[in-house]
């Protein structure tokens, strides 16, 4: 039996390692449409693909069996805001001032005409289109004009479409845009928006906690929006906000318009999903059915999501041209201000897995998510442990179109070989980093010492920070972080700091 299935897959083997020029002429198209399928808060435990037992996610593990799944993935960040710099700019983005979490009026964080993710493969003839979650700021250095047009944003930064949750759903304002325009808004009923005093008479969290439908735990308590109060102020544009429950269908109603308007150009969407950061507000068909609470139900809407994506390239006839990328913006984090029952329903599910750990965390659970590469025909199923991460898209899918890389993208690596599933190895050094920085050579890991606490008090997730000395962890055999070895290897953790060290001071060529 052994034989005989090895022989009936030797085909596809063979056409895998082909260059794409080859498999084109063999009727492979050398353009595939893809899509980014980019969650939020996602851990590498929450998903039953990756090992999750209390909780199923058929849709995302259709993609796994038929695709590859890689067990040491990293978003450039902790945190939501400089991982998407990161995946976008491929750029660290630590490099750049500013890129912390945005608030809800921050001005655009990428400068205008700089080689993006998406301006690459607009230069290569794609249809490129971004829908959902953005929180890279808008608008100019004042910020952005909520009630006229909203330059610059995706659309100065190689996007042909854009259909935005402008930051996250716990931030005002509380509206969706499209393109330069908050949709919906009604002229007669200005938005006014403030992150430091209050703008307007709608009531606050804090003044009125029994008017929410959903209690706090930390902050969230400034304008209530649909019931659930957020962080900022927010006055006006009453018909123009968004239904927090019909939030994850009116992302897929707005990709499958996008995708059948590309029509037979090749076409890249990042769909940028809100699920599933906080608030969990689910549609009332998820609400109760995960067993673990609002955070387990927003984890089955996005399952739903993801089935709904799948459906429409097969709808559309373009399943067998289409790579598809699962991947998450940082670790997990269970209760981050509302409170939804998140850890008092937890009951034994892991949400980093193995790792330790989370959202805004320096051990491994804050950047290592999963990662699933799905192409039909082109990538063969399976288990990938390379270590790759989000910054390398950027020069990866350069590689894929035939388009160069830009100087600015200095920290992006062609690792497309790997990412196909034609190698199994790709980066040998990696800088992780939330309030600290740590540096991956191999399984070696090293996390440099700065000053907080051991757990941070509202996530109740362990910082990994520590302003005693250097930690430093053998991954292979200490997954879990667990053995610092610092004192008995100070001559690796003295090169290993002085690696990084040189990391961070390189700076890249103009473009």
């Amino acid at each position: 039996m052994y034989h005989l299935m090895r022989f009936k897959y030797f085909p596809l083997l063979l056409l895998v390692g082909l260059p794409f020029h080859l498999t084109a002429q063999m009727g492979q198209p050398d353009r595939p449409n893809i899509i980014l399928i980019y969650a939020d808060d996602l851990g590498y435990g929450d998903i039953s693909a990756y090992g999750a037992q209390r909780i199923s996610t058929p849709s995302i593990d259709q993609l796994a069996r038929g695709g590859l799944s890689f067990s040491d993935a990293h978003a450039t960040s902790a945190t939501c805001t400089p991982s998407r710099y990161g995946l976008l700019c491929g750029e660290y983005p630590w490099r750049k001032n500013g890129t912390g979490v945005a608030p809800g009026n921050a001005a655009l964080l990428i400068e205008p005409g700089r080689t993006t993710l998406a301006s690459t493969l607009k230069q290569a003839g794609y249809q490129t289109g971004v829908v959902g979650k953005w929180h890279l700021g808008l608008g100019p250095a004042s910020g952005p004009d909520w009630n006229g047009d909203i330059r610059p944003g995706p659309l100065e930064l190689g996007f042909d479409y854009a259909f935005l949750l402008p930051a996250t759903g716990d931030r005002v304002p509380c509206v969706y845009v499209e393109n330069h325009r908050v949709v919906n808004l009604d002229p007669a009923d200005p938005i006014s928006v403030s992150y430091s005093s209050k703008v307007g008479v709608e009531p606050t969290g804090k003044e009125h906690p029994e008017w929410l439908r959903m209690g706090l735990t930390d902050g969230h308590d400034q304008t209530i929006i649909g019931g659930i109060s957020r962080i900022g102020y927010m006055a006006g544009g009453t018909k123009a906000r968004w239904v927090d429950e019909d939030m994850a269908a009116v992302f897929v109603r707005q990709a499958t318009q996008f995708v059948r308007q590309a029509g037979d150009q090749p076409f890249f969407l990042f769909f940028s999903t809100h699920d599933i950061h906080v608030p969990r507000v689910p549609d009332a068909r998820f609400v109760g059915k995960s067993g673990m609470g609002l955070r387990g139900d927003a984890i089955l809407q996005l399952d739903w999501t993801v089935g709904q994506i799948l459906d429409l390239v097969k709808a559309t006839g373009k399943a067998e041209n289409t790579l598809i990328i699962f991947s998450s913006d940082n670790g997990p984090v269970l209760d981050d201000g509302y409170a939804d029952q998140a850890w008092e329903l937890l009951g034994d599910h892991r949400p980093a897995g193995p790792w330790r750990g989370g959202k805004y965390s320096s051990f491994e659970g804050g950047t290592r998510v999963p990662l699933i590469s799905y192409w039909p025909g082109m990538i063969q199923p399976g288990w990938s442990a390379a270590m790759v991460s989000q910054v390398d898209f950027l020069a990866s899918l350069s590689a894929l179109v035939d388009q160069p890389v830009p100087p600015s993208a200095m920290d992006s690596e062609n690792h497309l070989d790997a990412l196909l599933g034609r190698s199994k190895q790709a980066r040998k050094k990696l800088v992780e980093h939330s309030r600290t920085f740590s540096f991956r050579n191999g399984h070696w890991k090293l996390i440099q010492p700065a000053p907080g606490p051991a757990v941070l008090p509202m996530v109740r997730i362990e910082s990994g920070l520590d302003d005693t000395g250097a930690q430093l962890y053998y991954l292979k055999n200490d997954p879990g972080e667990q053995k610092n070895r610092s004192s008995g290897l100070p001559r690796r953790v003295a090169r290993m700091n002085a690696e990084l060290e040189a990391i961070k001071k390189h700076q890249s060529a103009a473009e």
